[in-house]
């Protein structure tokens, strides 16, 4: 009688190792920064943890309604791209969109105008955390239907390439995302005609609280564009520098008209899904490590102490103002109107 020999065992989202661990990988190597440089990521991605962080207190303080997704943990990859482009090129992006928006300039007071409903907010109090626009700073939101950004950000890619603008289209979606029968359409469109977009997957591990090895047949999202020819990487996400660097690469390959680029940033997000996700599906200690060993800001907060570009009180500076601006914008939007009732048949189409 024959004996089934044992399998190995599916490597979990737990046992994966980060890129980080993984010295020889193909991941995308970090370049290094300036003082200029370093100083800038630290305070942009300060600013957004402490942004997140805000926002957190208010939805328990029951002042933000609705859904509510935040960016803690993930602040690199954002910031990194914005750092690899130039005016004029787009972002588009899902639910997850507050540091994104940040990241563009918008005013954090607009934006947590908006999360609490109030009409000093970027869509006048309407779209909540999920749907702000600034066509001012070339974000195209924030969109809520899982995956529905990614054929959006193709089309921004069309128009740039109609109009020979030289600009390119940053089209950010997630692991989960990734599995969206309409990202594959975009894939073969946005080749066929050679478009300037570059495809952002953030895989932060666990889509809405599932395991991208429970979830998804190929866990390397980087060659998901493999069968229509679109060339990938993998980068580590929790590196801005390393950010910046595939988002050079990236966004240089598409100008030069080769068409699209995927990059699939190995990221993590420390919060649930959404504020009310109690994220039970991974151990206090994986988070924990991760916090510990890889958080893209005290990298750059350790490299400045450490190589002497900044001292403890120039940081501890730098965080009070970042802390400043939060609570400037929670004051503002506390205390800001609601909207006229009027406003809800405006900006509609019918």
């Amino acid at each position: 009688m024959a004996v089934a020999k044992n399998k190995p065992a599916t490597p979990t989202a737990e046992t994966r190792p980060h890129p980080a661990d993984k010295p020889n990988s193909k991941h995308g190597k970090a370049g290094e920064f300036s003082k200029e440089q370093e100083l800038f990521a630290y305070r942009e991605m300060l600013l957004i943890r402490r942004f997140e962080e805000k926002s957190g207190q208010l939805y328990g303080m029951g002042l933000i309604g609705g859904f509510c997704h935040l960016y803690i943990g993930q602040e690199a990859v954002v910031v990194g791209m914005q750092m690899a482009i130039k005016d004029g090129d787009q972002v588009i992006t899902g639910y997850r969109d507050h540091g994104h928006m940040l990241a563009c300039g918008m005013d954090p007071k607009g934006v947590m105008a908006e999360l609490t409903g109030r009409r000093g907010g970027y869509s006048k109090g309407k779209g909540g955390s999920m749907h702000m626009f600034s066509v001012e700073k070339n974000f195209f939101g924030g969109h809520g239907i899982v995956g529905a950004q990614v054929s959006l950000g193709t089309g921004l890619a069309f128009a740039n390439r109609y109009r020979e603008n030289d600009n390119v289209a940053l089209t950010y979606f997630g692991d989960g995302a990734a599995n969206q029968g309409q990202v594959y359409e975009s894939f073969n469109m946005a080749q066929l005609w050679k478009l300037p977009v570059v495809y952002i997957i953030e895989n932060n591990r666990y889509a809405m609280g599932t395991a991208v090895s429970r979830a998804s047949a190929q866990t390397d999202f980087s060659q998901r564009g493999a069968s229509f020819d679109i060339p990938g990487e993998q980068v580590d996400g929790m590196d801005v520098r390393a950010v910046k660097a595939s988002g050079e690469k990236a966004v240089r390959w598409c100008r030069e008209g080769n068409g699209p680029y995927i990059l699939e940033m190995m990221t993590y997000r420390y919060r649930g899904h959404s504020m009310s996700d109690p994220a039970k599906y991974r151990s206090k200690e994986e988070v924990q490590k991760m916090r510990s060993e890889h958080d893209p800001i005290e990298q750059v907060r350790t490299r400045l102490l450490i190589r002497g570009m900044a001292s403890e009180d120039e940081l501890k500076k730098i965080d009070a103002e970042v802390r400043d601006l939060a609570n400037e914008a929670a004051e503002f939007a506390t205390n800001d109107r609601e909207p006229d009732p009027s406003e809800l048949w405006t900006d509609i189409y019918r």
